[in-house]
């Protein structure tokens, strides 16, 4: 709803009976109208980045914990601006205010409620000057009111008046939308966001809500978000604070089908822990990215950081954004049309051994290898040699793990067929080449007597050691499938025929922990549709969570072999490292509990080799054969795990 535009010292007076305080007078904003329709296109656009938190920065550069952060913006402006620089230089496209709690309520309580727009103008000046012509400044404003408090009514006018000092003084500080941030109660957010209408700008509302679902005076985070969507005063709706990045995600479920306006969601890094006398965030940069893309993903337009985050998080969650493949338009793949009658399509079971074995109903195993970072592969050739002697199946050859330069590992699984004498599952993800070259090295892998292919999307480039490359993402795994399908079949994906066809045994992934479980049933059964033929899971800790994916999956109308991974917990420090740094990977806490115990090197092996072995049994009944990874390239490790199932 449009509203009329008036001066801001007649609105003054139209809310509250309070004076203007003394000093302020209305200067237009730096921005105006062109800035919220640059803002709502770009959320339109693309999903935005925001920065992380601006107190953990300037706590861990040794401001004590009872200092006014806001006045840092006056008294040492040379630290709040590399705070912003460092966010801008991450990759952030909005930077936020070092001014959360710069109204003239709060400041009393420092003796610097007189500063109030002095400091507040600065805050958005410092990062006005940072954020050059690209980056959005976000003017931070806080609630007056304590965490658990309500406004009461003989509030509302004090709160008017402070409200619109510190807004009156960010837009003319630059700022480039008003940010309303952790607030609790709705009818103070409400107040807030109809004094920030009246800048012109933006407006930003969040709240924040704990672990179930509610803020902390007991509104429901739906509840919020339907009254934020009605109400005009406000562009976008945010959730910040409160939870860590799994709690976001719970809450985020609830907000998302009670508003259509744009959502942003800025969780904290977790909970903090008491190490060294310092309450420290542990969450990894891996670990909230992985939830930031699964924001992304749910449909949310700006993903960002609060307590506990710094530019580490903001930088790995930036590239990851910039390469997202759900975010990149994907090229279409059609479907494959029915062969000509001389098309010769291979039989699944004549593809290759490993084929012959799944469509035979015999169980599979596999040990996963990672190619060499030299040209030396002598060491990966004898680790080859032991899984055939043991009787395992196949070696499976990841490409590029955690965007890694290793070895090719086409050139890696074609030296382990032709000289160990066993099969290789060449993994092949969509990140490094277009959709030419991937054909291409279809075409090419199996000329030269590659036939089993496991199709994943990739990790990001961020996540490696190179994280300024390109993701190319031309397509995702179900693409990619589909391509493989159409080879299969004779064709490639200009329509051309492929004579003779391709007989591609064609594997997919599947994530049975997945943070959003529903979209990863979704895209498995993509995944069918465009020709996968046999799946692999992600390593599996959690039996429970594996065996409740296979029911879901047996409904779907085509059904293909499962292949489930196992990981060998080498001691409890691996196993929080698998459970917070791998994406995609879940370790319960009975197993954390278990590894835990183990005092020695020697016992975390043996444990995490008794466990692997339990979830083989738990989990043999149920699935089509073992894929078993070699912990830092320990083979015997993965071999005494599968001892037994060899050859079964």
């Amino acid at each position: 709803m449009e509203q009329e535009s008036v001066p801001f010292d007649r609105f003054f007076l139209v809310l509250t009976s309070t004076p203007m305080p003394p000093g302020l007078a209305w200067r237009e904003p730096a921005y105006g109208l062109t800035r919220m329709q640059n803002l709502l296109e770009r959320m339109k656009d693309a999903p935005l980045v925001f920065d992380g938190a601006m107190g953990t920065m300037l706590y861990e550069a040794g401001v004590f914990i009872n200092s006014c952060y806001d006045q840092l913006c006056l008294t040492n402006p040379a630290l709040v601006t590399e705070v912003y620089r460092q966010y801008v230089q991450a990759g952030a496209d909005v930077i936020t205010t070092n001014s959360f709690g710069a109204n003239r309520v709060r400041l009393r309580a420092f003796g610097l409620g007189e500063q109030a727009g002095r400091i507040n103008e600065q805050a958005a000046r410092l990062a006005r000057a940072e954020a050059g012509e690209e980056v959005l400044v976000a003017g931070s404003v806080g609630p007056i009111t304590e965490p658990g408090q309500l406004l009461l009514a003989e509030q509302a006018d004090e709160a008017r008046a402070a409200f619109a000092e510190q807004m009156t003084a960010l837009a003319a500080g630059g700022a480039d939308l008003i940010l309303l941030e952790t607030f609790s109660h709705l009818a103070e957010l409400e107040l807030a966001a109809a004094v920030a209408r009246q800048t012109h700008l933006p407006v930003l509302a969040c709240f924040a809500v704990n672990e179930r679902g509610e803020s902390s005076v007991g509104a429901s985070a739906d509840a919020l978000a339907a009254a934020l969507d009605a109400n005009d005063d406000v562009d976008a709706v945010g959730l910040n604070c409160g939870n860590g990045p799994a709690g976001a995600f719970e809450a985020l479920q609830h907000v998302l089908p009670h508003t259509g306006k744009p959502v942003v969601v800025m969780p904290n890094a977790g909970f903090p822990r008491a190490i060294g006398g310092r309450m420290l965030y542990l969450t990894s940069p891996e670990y909230f990215t992985e939830y930031a893309k699964r924001f992304i993903e749910m449909g949310v337009r700006g993903v960002g950081g609060c307590c506990g985050t710094t530019p580490e998080h903001i930088r790995v969650m930036a590239k990851a954004v910039r390469t997202l493949s759900g975010v990149k338009r994907h090229i279409e793949i059609q479907p494959v049309e029915a062969p000509a009658a001389e098309v010769a399509v291979v039989p699944v079971a004549d593809k290759s051994r490993l084929a012959a074995r799944l469509a035979a109903g015999q169980r599979v195993t596999s040990v996963e290898l990672l190619p060499p970072r030299s040209w030396d592969m002598s060491a990966l050739l004898d680790k080859a040699r032991a899984c055939a002697k043991a009787g395992v199946d196949a070696i499976n050859i990841p490409d590029g793990p955690r965007a890694s330069a290793r070895i090719s590992p086409m050139i890696a699984a074609l030296a382990i067929e032709r000289e160990a004498g066993i099969e290789a599952v060449l993994h092949y993800c969509c990140r490094d080449r277009n959709l030419i070259g991937m054909q291409s090295d279809l075409l090419g892998g199996y000329a030269a007597g590659l036939r089993n292919y496991l199709i994943i999307t990739g990790d990001p480039p961020k996540l490696g050691d190179y994280p300024d490359v390109t993701g190319v993402f031309d397509v995702d795994a179900i693409g990619l499938t589909r391509v493989a399908s159409h080879l299969n079949h004779g064709r490639d994906i200009g329509g051309n025929p492929v004579d003779p066809p391709t007989g591609i045994f064609i594997g997919v992934g599947a994530n049975p922990c997945a943070v959003d479980l529903e979209r990863e049933l979704e895209r498995y059964a993509h995944k069918l549709e465009a020709g996968a033929e046999f799946a692999i899971t992600q390593p599996v800790f959690d039996v429970e969570a594996l065996l409740g994916f296979l029911d879901r999956v047996a409904a779907f109308d085509r059904q293909i072999p499962v292949i489930a991974g196992v990981w060998p917990l080498l001691s409890y420090r691996n196993a929080e490292f698998m459970n917070n740094e791998v994406p995609g990977v879940v370790v319960p806490p009975e197993t954390l509990e278990r590894m835990r115990g183990c005092q020695t090197k020697e016992a975390g092996r043996a444990e995490g080799i008794a466990i692997a072995r339990d979830t083989l049994a738990a989990i043999a009944p149920h699935v089509a054969g073992f894929q078993v990874s070699a912990p830092l390239g320990n083979v015997p490790i993965a071999l005494e795990v599968l001892e037994g199932w060899t050859g079964a």
